[in-house]
C-alpha cells in the first residue's frame, strides 16, 4: 500500500466576494499536469457560498455529480424540472449524462459549507437524472455509510445510485476515539471533512486534509478528542 497524504493548505483555491472554494485536484483556471485526478474521481472542492448568492445557472454533461453539505443549506434546481434543498445528512447525486443545466444557491442567512465530487460515468449520453435521499440515521452508527455508490455490494442500501460501477462513496461520524477500517480496494481517496483523525501507518489528518492511497488494505482512522466527519472513495479499475 502506498499512501499519498496532501495538506488543506496546499490545495488550489478560488476566492471572490461570494466564493471560497478549495480544489483537490486541477479545477478551472488551476492547472497542474500531475494532478488532474485520482482514480475515477476528477473534482473534489470544499466549497463555502455566501448568503444570498451562488452559481447561477451553467450546463454540465457525462459527469455524475455528488454533493455533500456540511453546513447550512444549498438549493438545487435543473433544466430537468428536478428541485432539491441539500442539507447534513442528505445524500444528492446529479447524473449530467446528455446534458443537463442547473444551478446552486444559499438562500438562507448563514453560509453554506459542502463538498462537490465529480466522477467519470460508466457511458457517455445517458438520460440526465437526479436522485437524493437522507442517510442522517444510519451516519449514527458510527460506521462506514456508503451514500452515493454503483458498486454492485450496495444495491438495495441507502446510498443514491451513480452510473459508474466501479466506484462508491462512503461517509462516517466518528465519536471522539472511534475508528473506522477503510476500504481494500486498488484506489481509495480519504478526505477528513470535519475534526482531525490518525490514519494507521501515515499519522495524523486534520481539518480537509486528504489522502489517496493505492492498493490499500484497510487500515484504520481513529478520530481525536474532538470526533470527526470523513468522506472516503472507494474506486476500482
Amino acid at each position: 500500500m502506498s499512501v499519498d497524504i496532501r495538506r488543506a493548505a496546499d490545495r488550489f483555491r478560488t476566492e471572490s466576494e461570494w466564493l471560497d472554494s478549495h480544489h483537490s485536484f486541477s479545477f478551472g483556471p488551476y492547472y497542474d499536469p500531475a494532478n488532474v485526478g485520482f482514480g475515477l474521481l476528477l473534482v473534489h472542492n470544499d466549497e463555502v457560498v455566501a448568503p444570498g448568492t451562488g452559481f447561477d445557472t451553467h450546463p454540465h454533461q457525462d459527469l455524475e455529480i455528488v454533493t455533500w453539505v456540511l453546513r447550512g443549506a444549498l438549493v438545487h434546481q435543473d433544466s430537468e424540472g428536478h428541485n432539491g434543498i441539500v442539507y447534513p445528512g442528505l445524500a444528492q447525486r446529479m447524473s449530467a449524462g446528455s446534458g443537463i443545466h442547473h444551478s446552486e444557491k444559499n438562500d438562507a442567512g448563514e453560509p453554506v459549507r459542502y463538498v462537490q465530487m465529480w466522477v467519470r460515468p460508466d457511458e457517455v449520453d445517458l438520460p440526465p437524472s437526479y436522485q437524493q435521499a437522507e442517510v442522517d440515521d444510519a451516519l449514527s452508527t458510527g460506521e462506514l455509510v456508503p451514500i452515493a455508490s454503483g458498486l454492485s455490494k450496495h444495491a438495495g442500501t441507502t446510498a443514491v445510485r451513480i452510473n459508474q460501477r466501479n466506484a462508491g462513496l462512503y461517509a462516517a461520524r466518528l465519536t471522539p476515539g472511534a475508528s473506522v477500517a477503510l476500504p481494500t480496494a486498488p484506489y481509495v481517496h480519504l478526505f477528513v471533512a470535519l475534526g482531525t483523525i490518525t490514519l494507521e501507518g501515515a499519522g495524523a489528518l486534520g481539518p480537509s486534509d486528504a489522502a489517496r492511497l493505492i492498493a490499500s488494505d484497510g487500515p484504520q482512522a481513529t478520530a481525536s478528542a474532538e470526533g470527526a466527519e470523513v468522506l472516503i472513495w472507494e474506486m476500482h479499475p
